[in-house]
Parts: structure tokens; sequence; C-alpha cells
């Protein structure tokens, strides 16, 4: 099973490289604000494959162009090395600032 991350390890990630990341809640945040309906939907079938390939998903909601990711480990109640590890993937497949 997973380990929990720290208050300090959490934080250092969101400060140095998950910059476009926040914490809600045990939960990592990211909203990424797309050009167009289908450009978010291609997104979200980017982020599914990286997501399947590594066994864990996140949470999805999608608003018109804005794509928002909730990552968790729910398993364990909190963040883990794969939730900051999945957010580094979907900030590559979105490829710009959300």
């Amino acid at each position: 099973m997973p380990e929990l991350l720290t208050d300090d390890q959490i934080d250092a990630a969101v400060k140095d490289d998950l910059t476009r990341w926040e914490v809600q809640e045990k939960t990592l945040v990211r909203s990424v604000e797309n050009p167009t309906f289908l450009d978010g939907i291609r997104l979200v079938a980017t982020v599914a494959q990286l997501a399947e390939s590594m066994n864990h998903h996140p949470d999805i909601d999608i608003r018109w162009t804005t794509v928002t990711f909730r990552l968790s480990t729910h398993s364990v109640g909190g963040l883990t090395a794969y939730d900051l590890e999945l957010a580094r993937a979907i900030d590559a497949a979105a490829g710009r600032e959300g």
C-alpha cells in the first residue's frame, strides 16, 4: 500500500514543480482552460490513457472548455507519490498554462 505524503512533502512539490496545482482537503486540484470543448475532450482522452497505464485514476470534471482534475489516493485517504507522478504527467499532457 502506498504511503501518505507529509504536509511538508506536499507543500514542497506544489511550490517547486507543481505550481499549477493547489491542495484542497487532501486532494491535488488543477483546472485547465482549453481553447475549445474538443481540445478539452482530447486532453481528457490523453490523461485517461496515462492514468490507465499507471493504474491510478483522477476525478475529472468537464465544464465546456475547462477541465478540472482532482488527485488523491482513495485507498489511503490522502496524497501519495502516485498523485505527484500523475500530476506531473497531466502537466506534460496539458502542455500549457491552465
